[in-house]
């Protein structure tokens, strides 16, 4: 099958993380991969499992991935141009406003506008609609056919919910990269919260199967993470999208659990 990369431009992208991911993945490529945040789809694209569950608590980026799997091809103008930037912004929160907003047409003018908008954010306001501005590029380049996804996507599972909602089986090969705990943190109408960092580590601290965890390594989440018996290793990765424009490296924690001595071995080689 004829690798794939990500369809969209996505904040905060985990492609990255590759390097690091492949040595603990490999001897479990057997298992079900779940992503509870899978977002741009550069883990499970990089990956490449048999079988996987990818969620995430954004519906639009979920029946974008659903059209993949059906087949998807567009057919809505795709030009960089501030005038038809903010024409189809118009037309889809009308489509979410009618309740269309599982059609292929919502899924067609999300990827034009996750491939346009400013640094490819993905944000809503508290009525939710989509409010990013028209991005300045100096060249983009867009897709119409979406056709060689389709065997790619074909035995993976896509949901959006709530990741406590998700039915996991004892077995399954969690990877999680949440929001990171900053200040950003809006990807879909609701916040991700503190208090939703630690629900979400105690929730993959009570997983049997393999967990790997990566967040940035702010003070209380080494905190949380270490008394919740998680293995860290410390790694340094790109800095995620913030109001100033940083793009200073910062550092990243990767966090495991239920892995053997020889995985971890291998990761630290590869850091």
């Amino acid at each position: 099958m004829s690798p794939v990369t990500p369809p969209l431009k996505w904040a905060g992208g985990k492609r990255w993380q590759l390097r690091y991911l492949r040595p603990l993945w490999k001897p479990h490529a057997e298992r079900r991969l779940v992503e509870p945040f899978c977002g741009g789809l550069a883990v499970a694209l990089g990956l490449m499992p048999q079988r996987a569950l990818l969620n995430d608590i954004n519906p639009h980026l979920i029946n974008f991935y659903g059209w993949l799997k059906r087949g998807l091809r567009l057919g809505i103008r795709l030009e960089h141009d501030a005038d038809v930037y903010y024409s189809h912004r118009t037309r889809f929160n009308a489509l979410l406003e009618r309740g269309r907003e599982r059609s292929r047409e919502a899924a067609a003018l999300f990827y034009y506008l996750n491939r346009t908008g400013y640094n490819g954010l993905c944000r809503f306001n508290n009525r939710g609609e989509f409010n990013v501005p028209f991005g300045k590029y100096k060249r983009i380049s867009y897709a119409s056919d979406f056709l060689a996804y389709r065997p790619v996507v074909a035995a993976w599972d896509f949901s959006s919910a709530d990741f406590e909602q998700l039915p996991i089986a004892a077995g399954d090969f969690i990877y999680a990269d949440p929001p990171y705990d900053v200040d950003f943190t809006k990807y879909a109408k609701e916040d991700f919260t503190w208090g939703d960092q630690v629900r979400a580590a105690r929730w993959l601290a009570r997983h049997p199967g393999p967990v790997v965890l990566v967040n940035q390594a702010t003070a209380r989440i080494r905190e949380l993470y270490g008394d919740l018996k998680f293995d860290l290793e410390f790694v340094t990765g790109p800095r995620r999208i913030n109001c100033t424009g940083d793009r200073t490296p910062a550092p990243e924690v990767i966090a495991t659990r239920n892995l053997d001595r020889r995985e971890k071995s291998a990761n630290r080689a590869a850091i």
